[in-house]
């Protein structure tokens, strides 16, 4: 193991921004880029998924050793290098309180480690990392353990927000901290809508829909009452994409100009998908993504053309 694997410091998201990167310097649009996103490496829900109990099981995951090594050696091979590595939540499985969170949260942080230093680490919140109904105690924890569970940031001219979604699933234990969320949100969404921006794109683990806007209310989804007014906020601040995971299964679709990307997991799989990662091209005009199976990245890398939409400027 080296002295990096064993004692490396990946970025915590501090002070509601990340300092991987300059707002001064990434402010400006210069040309086609790409990120990975992945989400729920959930280190346990195999085991707990297999054996039928997935509230308390998860006592192994060498399988999701296993695939998130994969992950990132797929990642650290791939030419140009990615701006960041976006992981959408569900860390890990053991919720707050729950047995085997910190051997859990332990692994995944050496495994993180080996992330090219030069690729930046972009951590969202998902309910397993802050608990179903968070509390200022399980928040507080995420911060200490992972950064800020909300933050925005800057690369190549696009404005990005990191959003806690547990906030907008139940936060009946951490009414305060919602609102402050909620407040930090309008002033984020403020910035972007007088159009600064190339363009504005959101991160969160759970999807405002799984396919359409008009769904009905689903554990996998955020509830009517919230969907379509934050989706409407979303739309007018000239946001063009939300990110999420949270359904370990691919699935997404369009509201009015707003693009719903709900990316499999990295770990556990609950339909007909693979383990995988999206590929997302930002260009001046749109935003490309393209899920690949962890074989796929791993054996042949990013596809022509998709390459080819960042050599035009």
């Amino acid at each position: 193991m080296s002295a990096e694997e064993a004692g490396g410091v990946f970025h915590k998201a501090q002070g509601r921004t990340l300092d991987a990167f300059s707002a001064e310097e990434e402010r400006e649009w210069k040309g086609p880029f790409y990120f990975i996103q992945g989400a729920d490496p959930q280190f346990g829900l195999m085991k707990a998924w297999s054996t039928g109990d997935s509230d308390s099981g998860g006592d192994e995951w060498e399988q999701e050793i296993r695939l998130m090594e994969q992950a990132i050696q797929a990642i650290n091979k791939l030419k140009p290098k990615p701006r960041f590595f976006v992981l959408c939540g569900d860390l890990i499985h053991a919720m707050p309180g729950a047995p085997w969170r910190k051997e859990q949260t332990a692994d995944l942080q050496r495994l993180l480690r080996r992330v090219d230093s030069e690729i930046p680490l972009v951590l969202v919140s998902g309910n397993h990392d802050v608990g179903n109904t968070p509390t200022p105690e399980t928040i507080a924890e995420f911060q200490q353990t992972w950064g800020d569970d909300y933050f925005s940031f800057w690369v190549g001219g696009v404005l990005f927000l990191v959003l806690n979604s547990q906030f907008l699933y139940d936060a009946s234990g951490c009414p305060a901290l919602k609102q402050a969320q909620d407040r930090w949100l309008e002033q984020q969404l403020s910035e972007a809508g007088q159009r600064k921006c190339q363009h504005a794109v959101v991160f969160q683990h759970i999807p405002l829909f799984l396919g359409s806007i008009d769904e009905d209310d689903d554990y996998f989804n955020v509830t009517k009452a919230i969907r379509k007014e934050l989706a409407d906020k979303f739309i007018k601040a000239g946001i063009k994409a939300v990110f999420s995971g949270h359904y370990h299964r691919n699935a997404g679709g369009t509201y009015q100009n707003l693009d719903m990307v709900v990316s499999s997991a990295i770990g556990c799989q609950l339909g007909k998908d693979t383990h995988g990662l999206r590929v997302v091209v930002v260009t001046a005009e749109k935003i490309i993504h393209r899920y690949y199976s962890l074989d796929e990245l791993s054996e042949r890398g990013i596809e022509d053309d998709l390459m080819d939409l960042m050599k035009k400027k």
